[in-house]
């Protein structure tokens, strides 16, 4: 019955069955129709006039929890051999009781779960080595001439052996094997980056993620919305104000993705719904001098946004000669001090595969300077500076950003903030209901059109949004009692 309401169908309408709506999201998925609901919503918002391109828009990131259970590598490890052990034994039950034991059943037939594994540091390094021993035997079991071919596809084998060579590392002398616990490098044989490290055996897309001390397993979603002056655009009917804030953009990463690196692809998706904004307003974790310039380039973008100041000791301590006391000639490949010095060299080289310049002062000019405090500890000065392009957007944007007409330009970002939290406290989106990411995005895309759709509800019916609930404790008047 509410299928028919939502549908639009007539009560006699016979319907459709229920197992029309079966793996509706993986078909969903694999037909690539993710943004489908979101992109045809934008569609006809635009056709109303609602949304357009070239107005003012902000973007902002958050943690999603995965719907998973966080587990240390004692955890990880066990749970990830017994997930692969329930599935040959649904896949293969004969080949498997051939396979193992008894005892298997004592140690992986529950869940692991880290109360019941040894409270001892040495007790929990056996059976760590134990969980390895048994992973590489089962692993070789199921690659072995006598084991079916198609049971090293099923998903929770590849899993296994994913975890096992980031886990583990195995030596093979002799006849006999070595297994041992991965650590660290130096003293280990090293793990693999937080990009690539898996988590949990049941879902490889979610990684660890940290932000600002913050630490989490899953995702991380940016949210895209309008954000134009109020008045710009006045709503048409009675009892209208201005036009909504509505969301543009959702992108939905692995939680170890940096925010720089998608502020490019951000664009790229408003650019192919064809609402590229004419001002963007981001944090200072999006930006960097090579993308102010490639958004102003590219797609003919303005980007507001903090850019990191100079960390150097001189403007850490607020009174030394930092870079911005320097000048610097880029046609004549010198710099001056602001003693009046002129540099001494003017060298080109790569610093972590970016582009760079070393200048550096000569010690004959440095040492007896009378303002050498202020300016270095060592025997001459040097200083590294981006290539002319980037050196000059750097410079400006870090001078517009200490005006008083800039920060309160900039003072609109600070809106999603609240876009962020009917996210999360109205669909729900901090804790992801799926496993992996492809149906995680498709959840965000959906609460994204959901957000939309409820904005707009209240504007065309003329009720506001609810502000912020405060608690009766909040409340509570204390002046009644004076």
């Amino acid at each position: 019955m509410t299928w028919k309401y939502a549908l639009g169908l007539e009560l006699e309408d016979p319907g459709f069955d229920a197992s029309v709506l079966s793996e509706f999201r993986s078909r969903l998925v694999a037909g690539d129709l993710t943004c489908l609901a979101l992109d045809a919503l934008l569609e006809r918002l635009a056709g109303l006039g609602l949304v357009r391109a070239g107005g003012r828009q902000r973007t902002d990131s958050t943690h999603v929890l995965g719907a998973i259970r966080m587990l240390n590598r004692l955890e990880l490890a066990g749970e990830s051999l017994r997930a692969a052990l329930e599935a040959l034994a649904v896949a293969a039950p004969g080949w498997l009781a051939g396979v193992i034991d008894g005892s298997w059943q004592q140690v992986y037939g529950a869940r692991i779960d880290n109360l019941h594994l040894p409270a001892s540091q040495a007790g929990r390094q056996d059976l760590m080595i134990r969980y390895g021993t048994d992973g590489y035997f089962l692993l070789d079991q199921v690659h072995g001439p006598g084991a079916p071919a198609w049971l090293r596809e099923l998903p929770a084998v590849q899993a296994l052996r994913r975890i096992w060579i980031q886990q583990f590392c195995r030596e093979i002398s002799g006849g006999r094997q070595e297994v041992r616990r991965r650590e660290k490098l130096p003293e280990g044989d090293g793990l693999p980056p937080g990009t690539d490290q898996l988590i949990s055996p049941y879902d490889l897309d979610a990684r660890h993620g940290v932000k600002r001390g913050h630490g989490w397993g899953g995702y991380k979603v940016h949210f895209t919305e309008t954000c134009d002056a109020p008045g710009t655009h006045a709503g048409a009917g009675p009892g209208r104000g201005d036009r909504p804030n509505l969301v543009t953009g959702v992108a939905t990463t692995q939680a170890t993705v940096a925010d720089s690196a998608m502020l490019t692809p951000v664009h790229q998706q408003l650019a192919q719904r064809q609402l590229l904004p004419g001002e963007h307003l981001v944090d200072s974790g999006y930006p960097s001098a090579e993308l102010v310039i490639h958004a102003a380039r590219v797609f003919g973008i303005t980007l507001v946004s903090p850019l990191r100041l100079d960390n150097s000791a001189q403007a850490r301590a607020a009174g030394g000669y930092d870079k911005a006391a320097f000048t610097f000639d880029f046609d004549a490949r010198q710099a001056t001090c602001p003693q009046g010095t002129a540099s001494s060299s003017w060298t080109r080289y790569r610093q972590r595969q970016d582009e760079a310049i070393m200048v550096s002062w000569p010690a004959t000019a440095c040492q007896p300077c009378p303002a050498r405090q202020l300016c270095t500890k060592s025997r001459r000065r040097q200083i590294t500076i981006r290539p002319r392009e980037l050196h000059e957007a750097l410079t400006s944007g870090r001078t517009q950003q200490t005006s008083a007409q800039w920060k309160a330009r900039y003072n609109a970002r600070a809106g999603i903030e609240g876009t962020m939290r009917q996210a999360t406290h109205v669909t729900g989106l901090r804790r992801a209901r799926y496993l992996g990411l492809p149906k995680t995005r498709l959840e965000h895309n959906i609460a994204a059109a959901a957000i939309n759709m409820i904005r707009m509800d209240a504007y065309w019916t003329g009720h506001p949004l609810d502000r912020t609930r405060s608690s009766h404790l909040a409340r509570l008047d204390f002046t009644l009692t004076a």
